[in-house]
């Protein structure tokens, strides 16, 4: 099997001594999707942190068969595209086009090349003809978006995003996750973390429900109609899956359980249906 990603007894304490990861285990197949969920505290941004060697902890994180170590972070971070939760952490330079092309010049890429594929990235992301402009005059949305583009720039296998939809307008939530997507058709390996149970099944084939340790982990139409499991983590079912878990248990519903809008209106239509 082709893993993109392979931890194994992942262990991380903070220097005053607190445990954010235990014993943590899991692969992701090359390709794959996959969602971190879990409350405040769980350790999810600290595993984030793990996939580019930005920080490390005891066991073993092998991104596409290499090892995440000291000789080989230069390996790792061309194949490993790192979107933080605020993009104010991200993006440093004087111009959106420097900031875009900082990744790429340090990877001693050509000019040509920087050229290329810093305008590729603006391209993708929404923000070509924004060159000039500082980042700091963006609104946050588009800072999102170009903190994105950082990342792209590099040509990443794998894009680990850390909140990518958070404190977004619905409009731009809603471009967010046509991007996502539309990379993960490409052949792009996406990892995030989220709090926002309802953005899961729009961008995530599989769910790693994290709280320090491995709570669970499968695919996302499994793990997130566990109602009581979710609970436990002091989360949600996303909406439709749980009002259709609801009308289940009425005995009003014996389908499939929807997770997205489309299918929610399916459901009910065959319900009315069943009914006449």
């Amino acid at each position: 099997m082709d893993y993109a990603v392979d931890v194994e007894n992942l262990s991380y304490s903070y220097s005053e001594g607190t445990i954010a990861l235990q014993s943590v285990s899991f692969r992701l197949v090359r390709g794959g999707s996959l969602a971190l969920l879990g409350p405040n505290g769980a350790g999810k941004s600290t595993l984030l942190l793990h996939f580019n060697g930005l920080i490390s902890g005891t066991g073993s994180v092998r991104i596409l068969g290499h090892e995440v170590a000291k000789e080989n972070l230069l390996w790792i971070r061309r194949n490993v595209g790192m979107v933080f939760q605020d993009p104010d952490d991200q993006l440093i330079m004087p111009s959106l086009w420097e900031d875009v092309a900082f990744g790429p010049r340090n990877l001693g890429q050509s000019d040509e090349e920087v050229e290329k594929n810093v305008s590729w990235a603006l391209q993708v992301v929404g923000l070509a003809g924004l060159e000039e402009r500082s980042p700091q005059s963006l609104s946050f949305g588009q800072k999102k978006r170009a903190a994105l583009a950082t990342a792209l720039s590099m040509r990443p296998k794998i894009l680990v995003l850390d909140e990518p939809t958070s404190n977004l307008d619905p409009r731009s939530r809603r471009d967010v996750v046509a991007l996502l997507n539309d990379l993960h058709k490409s052949g792009v390996t996406i990892i995030l973390s989220t709090h926002d149970v309802n953005l899961v099944p729009l961008l995530a084939d599989e769910v790693l429900l994290l709280n320090r340790e491995v709570i669970a982990m499968g695919k996302t139409r499994e793990i997130m109609r566990e109602r009581e499991l979710l609970q436990e983590q002091g989360l949600e079912m996303p909406l439709f899956a749980d009002l259709f878990e609801e009308l289940r248990d009425e005995g009003r519903f014996d389908g499939q359980t929807p997770f997205i809008k489309s299918e929610a209106k399916a459901a009910l239509d065959e319900i009315s249906f069943t009914r006449k």
